[in-house]
């Protein structure tokens, strides 16, 4: 298999290189203030021409092979730039399930960063069991009023736009009466209140509370009682390989990592550089079969828990070699204990591979 870049693509990478060298070091990579930047460092990423690669022309994207994307991926990653914004998964959802209309509303400004987004999807007793979700969005004329409160909700406090998952059937199977809606945060009947993670981040996550805000029925992404198809393509998405430049990212903080261990390096070393390089590698075979029009459906899950494992080895890595006494490498560690819960636990995946990969108990 050959992974070398072709010639469009070599010049693509030099051209982002040389963006590169001029704006890298300008943007913070972790931390608040990395929270409090992105979206600034979103829209230096579209001006340039180098977000939204893979997306749809018509909606502001470039419509380029993912291979565009993972190019992006590894160069931010070797020049210390911050990630690209995390948007894939809320594109594939309104890509596949809202009308045409809603489409031209809002992709443009979720791709070109004007607008910010968060989803509402986890709640305090709906985590991995997403279909026990309770909120509720009951039809008052040409609006539904939400209630309800969601949980882990990323960049909710910069949110323009959440995309929500509410229960619009409460008689329906649980999985039959949950709708999607695009509703706006800011308006009355939105309360923020942020979580302090342990690795000290106070702007990633937060608790939403809604307490009759309003959302118009012409929001309401697909028809009632179908939100969870959206659900399932949106979940399905953050576990695909397209998403994984944390690949790039793993294999530069090893080899720092590396380069910081006198003598013989600590067993934890060895084994994430192992991990790292399987993970490299797969992520290559995936997209390769993605080039190919091969689509995984549930094989997503095994993604998923291989993402967590050298997510985890890394940060085990970062902890033998820094210890207690590097902050920003023991948030590292802090950081990568979240992997094995967040975009659906281990054990979830592993149910997962158990009956719909494995056959087992069907």
């Amino acid at each position: 298999m050959d992974f070398r870049d072709a010639p469009q693509e070599a010049e693509f990478r030099d051209r982002l290189r040389a963006w590169l060298t001029e704006v890298a070091g300008t943007f913070p990579t972790s931390g608040d203030e990395y929270w409090a930047r992105q979206g600034e460092w979103h829209q230096a990423l579209y001006a340039a021409g180098f977000f939204g690669l893979s997306w749809p022309r018509e909606f502001g994207g470039h419509d380029l092979s993912p291979v565009y994307d993972v190019i992006l991926d590894e160069e931010l990653a070797i020049a210390g730039a911050p990630p690209r914004p995390s948007l894939g998964y809320l594109v594939a959802g309104l890509g596949r399930h809202a009308s045409k209309e809603l489409q031209q509303r809002f992709l443009p400004g979720m791709i070109n960063g004007t607008e910010r987004w968060c989803q509402g999807f986890s709640e305090p007793g709906a985590g991995s069991d997403l279909a026990a979700l309770t909120t509720t969005a009951t039809r008052e004329g040409d609006h539904y009023v939400i209630n309800g409160h969601k949980i882990w909700t990323s960049y909710s406090d910069v949110a323009d736009w959440c995309l929500l998952l509410a229960r619009t059937d409460p008689d329906a199977p649980r999985h039959k009466g949950i709708s999607a809606f695009i509703i706006s945060m800011k308006q009355p009947g939105v309360q923020q209140r942020p979580l302090r993670m342990i690795s000290g981040v106070t702007r990633e996550f937060g608790q939403v509370e809604f307490d009759g805000a309003i959302v118009p029925a012409d929001q309401l992404v697909g028809a009632p009682g179908e939100g969870w198809k959206l659900a399932m393509t949106v979940v399905g998405h953050e576990r695909e390989p397209s998403t994984l430049g944390f690949a790039a990212r793993y294999g530069k903080l090893v080899r720092q990592l590396a380069a910081r261990v006198e003598g013989k390096a600590p067993e934890e070393l060895a084994w994430a550089a192992v991990q790292t390089e399987m993970l490299r590698l797969h992520v290559r075979r995936r997209l390769s079969e993605q080039l190919d029009g091969v689509t995984h459906g549930p094989d997503g899950s095994l993604d998923k828990l291989l993402m967590t494992w050298v997510d985890q080895a890394v940060g085990h890595a970062a902890l033998a070699v820094g210890g207690t006494r590097d902050p920003e490498l023991l948030g590292s560690y802090f950081y990568s204990r979240a992997q094995s819960v967040m975009g659906g636990t281990s054990q979830i995946q592993k149910n997962i591979i158990a009956a719909r990969i494995l056959g087992l108990g069907v």
